[in-house]
């Protein structure tokens, strides 16, 4: 039996624990910032888009009553050069409004599958956020109580053989003697 207890990795706990709490003080706000952001996106697509795109529609709406309300005066006058750039501002209009719709059906799609593509993502990431904020933080503290543990056991001295001169017991069969 070893005279003193070799406890040679409590340094390597510590740093790990270390090591943790400064992950953990990072990685905290970082998910926090991320829920954030998804919130700011969900938003973003029903509030601040949705309002954009329909602002748009109605603008390129009226430049395009505006384009083809010339073009019928235009043709009214009957002048040639005049009407082809009318034709011209028409189409440019036209292709202008057919944009702005696109735009608006792809924001009213994402705003629609939102919650089905993200959701489950942003599950996932509230799980992680709470193992973080619960789980580690326990795991830290059995760490620092591991620690201790370990730093006692480590100062525990085993009685010297110089202190305790008792000679070991040794049973008579053992000494080559008959009985």
């Amino acid at each position: 039996m070893p005279e003193r207890a070799h406890v040679t990795s409590v340094d390597a706990i510590k740093s790990f624990k270390t090591s943790l709490i400064v992950y953990l003080s990072k990685a905290r706000p970082t998910l926090e910032e991320i829920s954030a952001d998804i919130l700011r996106l969900r938003l973003w697509l029903q509030n601040d888009q949705q309002a954009h795109w329909q602002g748009e529609i109605r603008r390129r709406s009226r430049k395009l009553e505006d384009a083809q309300q010339a073009l019928f005066s235009a043709r009214l006058s009957n002048l040639s050069d005049a009407t082809s750039a009318e034709v011209v501002a028409v189409t440019r209009a036209k292709r202008a409004l057919d944009e702005a719709e696109t735009k608006m059906r792809t924001v009213r799609r994402w705003t629609r599958d939102f919650d089905s593509r993200v959701e489950p993502v942003a599950k996932q990431l509230e799980k992680l956020q709470t193992m973080l904020s619960e789980e580690m933080t326990r795991a830290a503290a059995y760490l620092t109580h591991a620690i201790n543990s370990l730093d006692a056991y480590a100062n525990v001295k085993t009685p010297d053989v110089a202190e305790n001169p008792a000679a070991p017991v040794v049973p008579d069969d053992a000494q080559g003697g008959k009985p």
